[in-house]
């Protein structure tokens, strides 16, 4: 990754070197351009400003010349040239006629004046105007600018060449710094590039080095912030909060899996007792059989019963436990389940009574909410004392069903009211229960609260004191 950003910076760069280094050339290239036609042009008006005062009254073709040439005179550069020519467009004079031998003006070739470029050039400006352009020849060719001018009756050309072997040079001289600086700076931003890239990618190798050494037996370790406000410590907040979620889960899993063979344990251990009680002696009587065989008979039950929830829960947060939905009304599926439950309220002389409501026309698993209906009853029944009361009942409120079971029990502490819905949890302690009563496993309001939350519901502890536990189930009245 370091390598990888380090050359998109690095071309990145490059692009935009290139870019303002061509931009930056031709801008010059540009004023150089300007510069030397305003140049010209003033060459041009001192040049003819000098004629027409070296001509006076003197406006013949001889006069021309004599004045032309003390112009000459008096504008000598080395990479200027001027030429006069007739209506004909034939030389009259040039600069280079009248250059003493000193060589200041051999850089013009006479050939020049006559080259097909030169007659280009001339051919560009129109009576009484002026033009500019190139003419190819010498070294590196030559900028010029043609005048009209008239003397007397007579309209004649100044053409005024400079040499552009000079602007080639200051080019050449930009070009050259270019090539020099363009890769100075790519090579020191490709470093510092290097650099930053891997000082700021360094959290990120520190943090994948450090999980790489958590796993099941370290989990509880954290990656280092060491600064939340920025993206790097945005990452790490992210994936120690997904460490907290997976700690979380393997120790529900560990508490699972320890509670499961808790529970499995005890009606195991009781079944192998009772067969090995049985067999200890040779000769017993038919009732002692039916009374292991009943026991066994009960214990297997319950150890059916677990693992059924067991496996119930299991698809449930697997997501595969599908909704077998139809319409059905939701009071008459509660009093289906007290006339149920009323074997088991009897048996302890429990009061269980069903409070009339009115029709709840609902749409869902009618078996899976007879269950969670069971479970509710079945809990309030078994934690009640003998002579209490369990109320059912099913009503609207707020736009949605509210099934509520409430009983008469000692209720439950309020430290442990939080925990109620935990899978394996059980309050035997806190709440009576008779003697000789096993129990469940502690996994019946866990499967109520997933049946409930599977039907876009809730189920809630909404009162636990001295005198009773009030359980409430809230559910749609038009599911999804």
């Amino acid at each position: 990754m370091r390598v990888r950003l380090t050359l998109w910076y690095s071309a990145v760069l490059v692009l935009v070197l290139l870019v303002l280094a061509g931009a930056m050339y031709l801008l010059l290239a540009r004023n150089a351009v300007q510069s030397t036609d305003s140049n010209l042009l003033e060459q041009a008006d001192a040049f003819l400003t000098t004629v027409d005062a070296e001509l006076q009254s003197d406006t013949t073709l001889p006069g021309l010349v004599q004045a032309a040439k003390e112009a000459i005179a008096e504008h000598r550069f080395r990479d200027v040239a001027f030429v006069i020519l007739d209506p004909s467009d034939n030389i009259v004079i040039t600069s280079e006629d009248s250059a003493d031998n000193d060589g200041v003006r051999r850089e013009f070739r006479r050939a020049i004046f006559t080259s097909a470029p030169f007659q280009t050039l001339v051919a560009l400006a129109g009576p009484g105007t002026h033009a500019f352009g190139n003419v190819k020849g010498g070294r590196d060719g030559y900028r010029g600018v043609v005048r009209r001018f008239a003397v007397g009756s007579h309209e004649f050309t100044l053409v005024v060449l400079q040499s552009l072997h000079r602007q080639h040079e200051i080019s050449k001289g930009i070009v050259g710094m270019f090539a020099v600086v363009i890769p100075f700076a790519l090579i020191l931003a490709t470093a510092g590039g290097y650099f930053l890239a891997k000082k700021s990618l360094a959290p990120v190798v520190a943090m994948s080095t450090q999980a790489g050494r958590i796993s099941a037996s370290n989990l509880h370790e954290r990656l280092k912030i060491h600064n939340e406000t920025d993206e790097l410590g945005h990452l790490a907040k992210s994936f120690n909060q997904l460490l907290n979620r997976l700690d979380a889960s393997f120790d529900q899993q560990h508490r699972f899996m320890a509670d499961a063979s808790h529970e499995l344990r005890t009606p195991v251990a009781i079944l192998r007792g009772e067969a090995e009680v049985s067999l200890s002696r040779e000769a017993r009587s038919q009732d002692e059989y039916r009374e292991s065989l009943a026991i066994v008979k009960a214990e297997a039950g319950r150890l059916s019963q677990i693992v059924e929830d067991l496996f119930t829960l299991a698809r449930a947060d697997a997501g595969q436990h599908p909704l077998v939905k139809c319409e059905f009304y939701l009071d008459e599926l509660v009093l289906e389940a007290v006339r149920s439950a009323r074997a088991l309220a009897l048996e302890k002389e429990i009061a269980l009574v069903c409070e009339p409501g009115e029709e709840c026309l609902f749409f869902g698993d009618e078996g899976l909410l007879g269950r969670m209906i069971m479970n509710l009853v079945g809990n309030a029944i078994k934690y009640t004392p003998r002579g209490g009361r369990v109320t059912v009942s099913c009503r609207v409120a707020d736009g949605r069903y509210v099934l509520t079971v409430s009983d008469t029990g000692a209720g439950i502490p309020a430290e442990l009211q939080a925990c109620i819905f935990d899978r394996f949890f059980r309050v035997d302690a806190a709440r009576s229960r008779e003697d000789g009563d096993k129990g469940g496993a502690g996994l019946g309001l866990s499967i109520a609260r997933w049946i409930a939350e599977a039907h876009q519901g809730s189920l809630e502890l909404t009162r636990s004191d001295a005198n009773g536990s009030v359980f409430s189930a809230f559910l749609p009245i038009f599911p999804s």
